[in-house]
């Protein structure tokens, strides 16, 4: 993109720590971001947030992306979704009304990336039990941009100090998550990495396969899963001429990422994947959802109900979500083209 991208800012959750960290992200981050953000919201959501927070900023709404007004210091620009008005909730508690903005957020965001009103969208933590107190159907944020976008299957990429890590399983309890592995879903797992890889500026990317068992299970002695399915695939893949290694042992992988031998890492179950890049920066690490055709930057924690409304919530996700959200906005044009946009 030649211009300086927009994005469209949702909240989530109204009584939550979203819009704490997002109007705190924004006041920070300022008019002279490598991108303008732009707030989905009822502003007297924002107006409260930054009241809480104790900001010296004003918060402005609009009603049309073709009526967006000129960027301002000091200002942040609200699209209002008319979902609350002046009704202020409770912090901190389950609510339907909360839920209901909350999808309603997503809904006009998602839309204005679908129409290219905006680069992309940088999504604030919901509350599941909300959403569908508010009769969403859908189990949460990935489910709701596939429905609203026609996208039946999706994946995560998280991006950590410019690494990368994608999930072969996501959430699962563990035993479950064995059993979804097969050298078939392991070759898909795979395809989509490299693919997402490429779509995000690795022209020739380098993946390695997460082992499952201590030592990558020492030649079946600790478990044959490495045998049976992911060896196999990774040589399936290689044949074909892709750049992966594997299966690597999960105590080293990781590491090895860190120290530049890989562009990405193929986690195989959630917590192998999160507790490695969590404990390596918590505040830095953000997700990506990849497989839909709009970019989708977003922060990796939940809506914190115990601290909502205290302004204490730290932004630090919040911004690490929105600045790549600025970076890869540069990649939005290949997303579309990759992702059918």
């Amino acid at each position: 993109m030649t211009e300086r991208p927009t994005l469209a800012v949702t909240v989530g959750d109204p009584v939550g720590i979203g819009p704490e960290i997002t109007v705190r992200t924004l006041a920070s981050v300022g008019a002279g971001a490598p991108a303008r953000g732009v707030v989905v919201a009822d502003p007297a959501v924002l107006r409260r947030a930054v009241q809480v927070c104790g900001l010296d900023v004003r918060v402005r709404g609009f009603s049309s992306w073709s009526e967006l007004p000129a960027e301002e210091e000091g200002v942040i620009d609200c699209y209002d979704i008319d979902s609350l008005g002046e009704t202020e909730l409770p912090w901190g508690e389950v609510d339907a009304r909360a839920g209901a903005a909350a999808v309603r957020a997503i809904e006009v965001a998602t839309r204005a990336a679908m129409d290219r009103d905006v680069a992309g969208i940088v999504t604030g933590p919901i509350n599941k039990e909300a959403i569908w107190a508010a009769g969403s159907e859908h189990l949460g944020h990935t489910e709701m941009l596939g429905a609203l976008t026609g996208v039946t299957r999706q994946t995560t990429m998280f991006v950590v100090r410019g690494k990368k890590i994608f999930f072969a399983t996501r959430h699962l309890s563990l035993r479950k998550a064995l059993d979804q592995v097969s050298e078939e879903q392991q070759v898909t797992a795979i395809e989509e990495a490299l693919t997402a890889l490429r779509v995000f500026g690795h022209d020739e990317p380098r993946l390695a396969v997460a082992a499952i068992n201590p030592h990558g299970g020492e030649n079946g002695a600790f478990g044959d899963e490495e045998i049976v399915h992911l060896a196999p695939a990774v040589e399936k893949m290689r044949a074909r001429g892709a750049g992966v290694s594997g299966p690597v042992p999960a105590d080293s992988v990781f590491h090895q990422l860190l120290q530049g031998r890989y562009d990405g890492v193929l986690s195989q179950y959630h917590d192998q994947g999160h507790i490695a890049a969590k404990t390596y920066d918590f505040d830095g690490t953000i997700s990506v959802t990849v497989g839909l055709p709009i970019l989708r930057t977003s922060v990796d924690h939940g809506t914190a109900f115990d601290i909502a409304g205290k302004g204490t919530a730290d932004p630090g996700t919040m911004t690490s979500a929105f600045l790549h959200g600025a970076d890869f906005a540069r990649f939005a044009d290949r997303i579309r083209a990759e992702y059918g946009g």
